[in-house]
């Protein structure tokens, strides 16, 4: 039987600066000012047509999401939140993150978004050197980096992310190493540190860049564990690294097959509905100016995630997680009976690529490593 999990808000501010060549998320470059009162205040409209989701529960978190958050002004971002808990009971201890470029610019709005209730930065610092962040598009460099972590503990906040990527155009072994060396001298409360991935409909896919070859991918990602660990910092997720105390609340949600409610542009959300035993997928209207301009019953798509798919779903999210997650969960978030999976576990378990403990779902170590082929067991 499905039952109501927790709820997470996001929210998705579509603009940016530049949009990178690496990026496939639903962005668009500003060549003007963008709309940002217009655009809060629809955002607004479109969580009260969504707020009945809800159906009771406290929003454990809200991430902001874009493009780049940071181009709104902190007093807009300030509105937005006051509307949001007016609209929407939010936990006492609620995190709240924003995600931020370390451009001047930005940082120096840090203060008034702490002011405004964010309480978490996930600040896109991508490279400290500044020929991978050009062969990026990036539009800050390494000294703004610095300065924009700098900016963000005295602004107060107490947990920030430093967004890290490996396996960059031109970015030898110590190089990467060196950037996490970096982040780390900052004392960064978590870090996300990923690979590199061409992806499709974007500028390095058209036109693709001269990467590490994988040798050398496999020499970053092995120093790279080795030099976290040893620095404190756990991995409990496929990219992310955290000090005791500073995993992200948003994230976990996502990966334990939590409910979220998606605004914005091109925004989508994960809803439980038990009276109908099934699990939805929420679309927003893509192009800012079409949510903006539609009506508030015409901007969502719904979709049910299939009782066939839903293991796999839920999987692809769970196993994510270094610890894994527990049969029950498996069972309460998808409506499934354990017995569902029971003979593509045994496969794997007797491959060495899932833990043998009946009561929890989790890879091994070799597992978490090739986790693209334990999902597709389930496929």
């Amino acid at each position: 039987m499905l039952t109501l999990p927790p709820l997470a808000l996001y929210i998705h501010l579509p603009w940016c600066e530049r949009k990178c060549p690496y990026c496939d998320f639903n962005s668009y470059q500003r060549t003007a000012q963008p709309p940002f009162a217009a655009y809060a205040a629809r955002l607004l409209d479109d969580l009260g047509q969504d707020r009945g989701f809800a159906a009771g529960r406290e929003a454990g978190s809200i991430f902001i999401g874009g493009g780049t958050p940071s181009l709104f002004p902190a007093e807009v971002v300030d509105l937005l939140l006051a509307g949001v808990r007016e609209r929407l009971a939010l936990a006492p201890d609620a995190e709240v993150t924003l995600e931020a470029n370390p451009g001047s610019a930005e940082a120096a709005r840090f203060r008034g978004y702490r002011a405004a209730g964010v309480n978490r930065l996930s600040i896109g610092v991508q490279s400290f050197a500044d020929s991978c962040l050009r062969a990026l598009g990036r539009v800050h460099d390494a000294r703004e980096a610095h300065a924009a972590i700098a900016a963000a503990r005295d602004a107060g906040f107490a947990s920030f992310n430093i967004d890290l990527m490996h396996g960059l155009p031109q970015q030898s072994p110590a190089m990467a190493l060196a950037d996490l060396e970096q982040a780390i001298a900052h004392e960064a409360p978590h870090l996300s540190w990923y690979q590199l991935t061409v992806e499709p409909n974007t500028a390095f896919h058209s036109a693709p860049p001269l990467l590490p070859a994988e040798d050398e991918l496999a020499e970053i990602q092995d120093r790279g564990e080795e030099l976290l660990a040893r620095h404190g910092y756990e991995q409990y997720e496929v990219s992310a690294w955290a000090r005791p105390g500073h995993q992200c609340r948003h994230n976990i949600n996502y990966w334990h097959f939590g409910d979220y409610i998606g605004i914005g542009a091109g925004a989508h959300g994960k809803l439980t509905l038990p009276a109908q035993c099934s699990v939805m997928r929420t679309r927003k209207t893509r192009v800012p100016k079409d949510y903006l301009a539609g009506a508030a019953t015409s901007i969502r798509t719904d979709t049910a995630v299939a009782p066939d798919e839903l293991a796999l779903e839920f999987l692809m999210n769970a196993l994510r997680l270094r610890k894994g997650t527990s049969v029950a969960r498996f069972e309460a978030r998808t409506g499934l009976a354990a017995a569902t999976i029971g003979t593509q576990l045994g496969a794997l378990r007797a491959r060495g690529l899932m833990e043998s403990d009946p009561a929890r779902l989790c890879t091994t170590a070799l597992g978490f490593r090739y986790l693209n082929a334990v999902l597709a067991e389930f496929a």
